[in-house]
């Protein structure tokens, strides 16, 4: 098989992109993929490695290279993969399978699903229209509602909405939420721009801090509960991994939170065998109601007051770096890095076959 291992990207979660990508290419199985590594650039450059260094794909030091390809991904379907500008010539390298390992914006919210789409190659994870939701807290939420799904007390703006109206909507959200309040750029990944504001001034601060990301807001009331998540794969007959649960070095999982500091992830979580089931069931629910295809990690609250399960969100492409829990998850539940890989890339056939 003729893989292509996209990484890097325009958004905030470029160095956890590179990381999980280095991940990647050390636990594919040489002998069975035929490995093409592309590197995209902070500023959208796309670049053929000749050589998949995954230490200097890990590091960043890749885009410093000096054999470096310039490369593009057309739509043409007579193409089927990607066109290299070596030295004043053009290459084409035909493509079975890619995985676009890029995190947030450009990458997770359909741009990329739409290109290979039109390219006609089989790619890794959700389609489209799934990436475009679920990138979008806010529409990710109103689907959750409309289905049934439990969650957190939320409200959204756009940053002309709120600046028309600052004081009324300051308002609207202290009497619908109660203080402390979460507030999240609507598209953005890996807890990027994320504060938890506890009284008037902060919310004020969050929310610039918010329209800095993006141009909508979500926020969402605080709930007091042990925070969970649950791999989930497959196309038509989705399986949910074991639970794992989040120990936050910080007052909550933030950026910092997940790459930096020394949180602490507890493979299965420390609930009832009941509660667990209730998780993973509700995982596959959301994972089927948002349209998921291939995987995606479902993240949960279960509130210590009665043990509620209340969905938080969803990322359809999850961390894989040596210490994302997606992999590690799949991993507990018998399914090891290597052969995980494996399985995503059937996924990614299946649908195309269908197709």
């Amino acid at each position: 098989m003729k893989l292509a291992v996209i990484f890097g990207g325009i958004s905030s979660e470029h160095d956890i992109s590179c990381l999980s990508a280095a991940s990647i290419l050390r636990n594919l199985d040489k002998s069975k993929y035929e490995i093409h590594a592309v590197g995209i650039t902070r500023e959208g450059r796309w670049y053929y490695l000749p050589e998949c260094d995954a230490d200097a794909i890990e590091s960043g030091a890749w885009e410093n290279r000096n054999d470096l390809v310039p490369a593009l991904l057309p739509p043409d379907r007579s193409i089927h993969g990607l066109v290299l500008l070596r030295e004043g010539e053009t290459e084409f390298v035909r493509l079975d399978c890619v995985f676009p390992v890029l995190h947030g914006v450009g990458g997770e919210d359909g741009t990329m699903q739409g290109v290979l789409e039109l390219a006609g190659i089989p790619y890794v994870g959700c389609g489209v229209l799934a990436s475009s939701v679920c990138m979008d807290k806010a529409v990710t939420n109103t689907l959750a509602d409309q289905a049934g799904i439990a969650q957190a007390k939320w409200l959204a703006t756009d940053v002309n909405e709120y600046r028309e109206n600052r004081t009324e909507f300051i308002k609207k959200a202290e009497a619908t939420l109660g203080y402390p309040i979460f507030v999240k750029p609507a598209n953005a990944g890996s807890s990027v721009g994320i504060t938890k504001a506890h009284d008037e001034s902060e919310l004020r601060e969050a929310l610039e801090k918010a329209f800095s990301c993006d141009r909508k807001a979500v926020l969402e009331e605080f709930v007091d509960g042990f925070e969970v998540e649950c791999a989930v794969i497959g196309n038509y007959k989705p399986m949910a991994s074991c639970i794992g649960q989040i120990i936050s070095c910080n007052e909550f999982y933030d950026y910092t939170a997940k790459y930096v500091s020394d949180s602490r992830l507890l493979i299965p979580a420390e609930l009832p065998e009941d509660k667990q089931n209730e998780v993973r069931k509700e995982a596959v629910r959301a994972f089927k109601t948002l349209g998921c295809t291939g995987l995606s990690r479902v993240d949960f609250f279960v509130r210590k007051s009665d043990g509620r399960v209340m969905f938080n969100e969803i990322n359809t492409i999850p961390g894989f770096t040596s210490i994302s829990m997606y992999p590690k998850l799949m991993e507990q539940s018998g399914v090891p890095y290597p052969k995980l890989l494996d399985k995503l890339f059937k996924l990614a056939a299946e649908i195309k076959e269908d197709k």
